[in-house]
């Protein structure tokens, strides 16, 4: 059964994780009203209804390789995010035991899920279209972070991936031999972590590594009554303030969009120190994790992406190491 659930049809595997939802909740103190799965793909997310009218996202981590000393370690900063002025985050939620990681045993996959509860966020993902005041709020976030996380600790039953390894701590599908790739994609793309290897070393021998949340993009954060709040810090590890902005830069289209981040930053501390080679360099390795998140996960539609992904992936790398 277990090597089987990945190969259901998506609308199957939902429906499976949504009774696996109401056991999960067993765990916590209320009653439950609904359970609504809200997103499938690196993770399962629900929207959770109690009877008192209150509402959770329940995160399953179906797909996530974060091990319950990773979240733990992501509980702490939230929590300790929750003090800082201007930073809107939700806030976790302890179960029964007082704990806020949940594992239990699911049998369909085979695995042992990490759970986390949250309280729920009002408001609309910003999704796909930032506007300009959305993304320099952002900026003014991400700054605030950075400057009030400098002496985060991290309690000492939690732990964190560090980014200036290649992979982040994570497994490599792209150059290990799980790698699906031809010789030819292999050495370009291994000529490419070279060079990023370097600079990203060169990066870290001038700047102290801190907690930083690696994944600021429109589909992790909201927006109501014209504030920002920030949700999904399960990719959150110890790096460098200047891959946090490159990863949030990463998804932006235009010109414009990159300066409205920028300026919003700049309006509550000074950017890291930098040159440009420096972002193209982190923009090109932020594609390069993303490929082998498409080789690693389980999500069928994201494994779709894969031949025209790697088709413009390489391309990118031709200019990158021409550069």
């Amino acid at each position: 059964m277990s090597a089987n659930f990945f190969e259901l049809p998506e609308t199957e595997q939902i429906s499976e994780l949504t009774i696996f939802a109401s056991t999960v909740l067993e765990a916590y103190e209320f009653s439950i009203k609904s359970i609504e799965s809200i997103n499938y793909e690196y993770n399962a997310t629900f929207k959770v209804a109690t009877t008192d009218s209150t509402n959770y996202a329940l995160r399953i981590n179906i797909n996530s390789p974060r091990s319950a000393e990773n979240i733990r370690a992501e509980v702490a900063w939230v929590k300790f995010l929750e003090n800082v002025d201007e930073i809107l985050t939700p806030r976790p939620i302890a179960n029964k035991s007082g704990k806020f990681v949940t594992t239990v045993a699911h049998a369909q996959s085979g695995r042992e899920l990490n759970c986390i509860l949250y309280s729920w966020l009002d408001g609309e993902e910003v999704g796909d279209e930032p506007t300009l005041e959305q993304l320099q709020a952002l900026g003014q976030a991400m700054a605030r972070m950075h400057e009030s996380s400098k002496d985060f600790v991290l309690p000492s039953d939690a732990a964190l991936p560090s980014f200036q390894d290649p992979f982040w701590e994570t497994e490599d599908f792209l150059l290990s031999d799980k790698s699906k790739l031809e010789s030819q994609e292999k050495d370009l793309i291994d000529a490419a972590f070279k060079k990023i290897t370097a600079g990203t070393d060169a990066l870290y021998s001038r700047e102290n590594p801190q907690i930083i949340h690696a994944d600021l993009h429109g589909w992790n954060m909201k927006w109501y009554n014209n504030q920002l709040s920030i949700f999904d810090f399960d990719d959150c590890g110890i790096g460098l303030p200047i891959q946090d902005i490159a990863t949030a830069l990463y998804y932006l289209d235009t010109p414009e969009q990159d300066e409205a981040i920028l300026n919003g930053y700049t309006s509550v501390s000074q950017l890291p120190p930098h040159i440009k080679a420096d972002l193209e360099m982190l923009l090109i390795h932020r594609r390069l994790m993303l490929l082998n998140y498409l080789y690693e996960t389980n999500n069928q539609e994201h494994q779709e992406l894969i031949p025209t992904y790697l088709e413009e992936t390489l391309r990118r790398l031709r200019v990158f190491l021409d550069s």
